[in-house]
């Protein structure tokens, strides 16, 4: 008798704790940033790249990316307006500064994922040139990693 009632114990415990929503599998974060690069208006694949992103506290350094056609950048979540990166093509050589403005929208997901921000109004400004000589913009808005938002231009 006490093994059944233990048994339906936790049979009942194991069926109640089950859900949808109890865990974020579908990958329903905050998204990042897709950078695509081109070279002379044509896309291009870059040997090597090594990225450094600005979030305020301290500088990230998100190593270095070979033969990448494009990064995924992740972009501040605190309420700053923009995220600085800087991007360097060599180990010794210059990097360029790119600041990445937008607003954010936060939207509310689920009780697992809570809460995640999408990027609007999206536009990159160069402040720095050497390596990268001009940055274009693409799809204006963030709200999955699908589209590239801005092309890097050497």
């Amino acid at each position: 008798m006490k093994r059944l009632l233990l048994f339906l114990i936790l049979s009942a415990v194991m069926v109640s704790c089950g859900g949808d929503d109890d865990i974020c599998e579908s990958g329903e974060g905050t998204p990042r940033m897709k950078i695509m690069f081109k070279n002379a208006d044509k896309i291009t694949t870059l040997d090597s790249l090594k990225v450094y992103v600005n979030y305020g506290v301290r500088t990230v350094d998100l190593g270095w990316a070979r033969n990448a056609d494009s990064i995924l950048i992740p972009l501040r979540v605190d309420e700053s307006p923009y995220t600085d990166l800087f991007v360097k093509r060599t180990a010794k050589g210059d990097s360029s500064k790119v600041r990445v403005s937008y607003t954010t929208k936060s939207i509310y997901v689920s009780p697992g994922c809570g809460a995640k921000l999408n990027y609007e109004n999206v536009s990159g400004q160069l402040l720095d040139t050497n390596p990268v000589v001009k940055v274009e913009a693409g799809q204006n808005f963030i709200q999955n990693e699908d589209k590239t938002n801005l092309y890097l231009v050497f």
